[in-house]
């Protein structure tokens, strides 16, 4: 006999975790990204340092993606750490 009650129905979860609404929180998701990129094509922008002939930072959506790999950068580093600084369960209790 199998033990059911860890599953609960599905209208029991809240809307955030109900299966039938991933898509369509995947759907906002990528909408809003659009939403935020948009004006990006409109807008001229003025690199800091054009006049030495860098346009990196003038280009469309540079702070986004340069945050995106930033971030994705600290989260690397941040686990890198957790290996290096990490000690036993045990470490207060020695």
């Amino acid at each position: 006999m199998t033990d059911q009650s860890n599953k609960t129905p599905s209208s029991e979860l809240h809307w955030l975790y109900r299966p039938e609404n991933k898509p369509k929180l995947w759907r906002g998701l990528w909408l809003v990204l659009a939403l935020a990129l948009l004006p990006e094509l409109f807008i001229h922008h003025h690199g800091y340092l054009e006049s030495e002939g860098i346009t990196l930072d003038s280009s469309p959506g540079f702070y986004a993606w340069y945050g995106f790999i930033t971030c994705a950068l600290m989260v690397i580093v941040a686990k890198g750490l957790g290996f290096l600084l990490k000690r036993k369960d045990s470490y207060y209790h020695d």
